[in-house]
């Protein structure tokens, strides 16, 4: 009941979405923007004009947080002068000393939940405008929300989660505390929304999950995500499946075979490293040693000659050493990654690393970070400079934020391709001759 009062509530009013964090909560943000929708509400980009500003955080990184706690003081302002109601949900959300700390020292916030609470959004902001008290909703409910409205903002891209939670519990990470222990949709839901989702005009697929090599083991099945990905790859109208994370311990040779077996599903896999040392990898409870990642990127590279591989490290793990660094290094000359997303370690309170004593200095840290980047940048650009000349299938999205006069897109590989064209040709499938590379960036012309 309390829903359907709410769905009026937002006339003539307008409600802006900040999100902070990894695609899962764009998604998540998406569906409370479909939300806010379905209450009426017009979407804004603008915080001085937005009766409800909402922020979903991410509690990944110490960075990410502070970045959040800085946005929000700025907000007291617009809540004063307009009466905006504010909220912060989402993972920082989630852990409750950070919602006290927001309770405590920023009263002008009205409405505070975690991420089990999401589904229950319309209802707590109903709460909050009707009482005018806070609001809180931090519980731990673990129950899959399904048939929430999603606004997917009409472009050729779509992300769909496809489970939640995590049970791997690595040292260094707090994402099992914030979102729950793994939780898998029902095949029949997935599919249903992608359905949806392609005969609306879309044309590429994101699916997420904090390790979708573990998709079903909560329903007691065997290489579920296997058969769900070939089951994707059938839907009409579909033309480019992506994922992501894998995680290496769970990811099985016949995934691997189902991406050299369908044309729809690109060579390319993001699959966290995190570190090349043994010793360090046992310490952060991933379950996995190099040489079983250079077996499953050999395995995946005999199907696919032209796999293009993505990865996530860590440098500065507490019990790392110059000779623990300098194998991750080692690693990377190995596996010849197109792209790393690197990251210093971020100590997150509650975690088992948190704990532990650091055997290097932060000077040490950001001088190992800089060499690693080198050594990458030199091993992406000589990836990049092997499309030169080559014919590029690129889907478009839009004008290039880096130069208005050319549009930009991404490859089969992911890769940001840059080219003159009209915008007419948003979302939709090009050829592209590539004529110059960057570490980062191709650019070529329209075939």
């Amino acid at each position: 009941m309390a829903r359907m009062a709410a769905q009026n509530r937002g006339k003539n009013k307008k409600a802006l979405v900040e999100t902070y964090g990894c695609q899962a909560n764009v998604n998540d943000s998406q569906r409370l923007m479909g939300m806010l929708l379905e209450m009426g509400y017009t979407l804004t980009s603008e915080r001085e004009e937005a009766d409800v500003i909402l922020f979903n955080t991410c509690a990944v990184r110490d960075g990410a947080e502070q970045r959040v706690f800085g946005n929000l003081g700025a907000l007291k302002n617009i809540a004063e002068k307009r009466g905006t109601l504010i909220g912060v949900c989402g993972c920082m959300a989630q852990q409750s000393a950070v919602a006290q700390r927001i309770r405590t020292r920023y009263r002008f916030v009205d409405l505070v939940f975690g991420t089990h609470a999401q589904g229950k959004f319309p209802i707590l902001l109903e709460e909050a405008l009707t009482t005018k008290e806070r609001v809180c909703d931090i519980s731990e409910n673990t129950e899959i929300a399904e048939g929430v409205p999603t606004y997917y903002g009409g472009g050729a891209k779509a992300f769909v989660s496809i489970m939640y939670g995590c049970d791997n519990f690595c040292s260094y990470c707090i994402v099992p505390y914030v979102r729950g222990r793994e939780r898998s949709r029902r095949e029949e839901d997935i599919l249903a929304e992608i359905c949806a989702l392609t005969q609306s005009g879309v044309k590429e697929i994101m699916l997420l999950g904090q390790n979708v090599n573990s998709y079903g083991n909560d329903f007691g099945e065997k290489d579920a995500f296997s058969r769900l990905l070939r089951r994707v790859s059938e839907v009409e109208g579909l033309e480019r499946i992506r994922f992501m994370s894998s995680h290496p311990k769970d990811l099985s040779f016949t995934l691997l075979e189902t991406m050299a077996q369908y044309s729809n599903i690109p060579h390319q896999l993001h699959l966290p490293l995190q570190s090349g040392s043994n010793k360090v990898l046992k310490d952060m409870n991933r379950r996995y040693s190099r040489e079983r990642y250079l077996e499953i990127v050999e395995y995946a590279r005999s199907l696919m000659p032209d796999l293009a591989l993505t990865t996530d490290i860590i440098v500065g793990f507490p019990t790392e050493t110059e000779e623990d660094f300098l194998q991750t290094c080692d690693m990377l000359e190995r596996i010849r990654c197109d792209s790393i997303f690197s990251f210093i370690y971020s100590p997150r309170q509650g975690t088992a690393a948190a704990k532990m004593e650091n055997v290097s200095t932060k000077e040490e840290q950001a001088e190992r970070f800089k060499r690693m980047l080198e050594l990458q940048n030199t091993i992406s650009l000589d990836i990049n400079r092997s499309f030169v000349g080559k014919v590029q299938r690129v889907l478009t999205e839009g004008v290039s934020k880096t130069d208005a006069a050319m549009l930009t897109g991404r490859n089969e590989a992911n890769k940001i391709v840059n080219f003159p064209g009209s915008e007419d040709l948003k979302d939709k499938f090009v050829d592209v001759k590539i004529t110059r590379a960057q570490t980062w960036v191709l650019q070529g012309e329209l075939i």
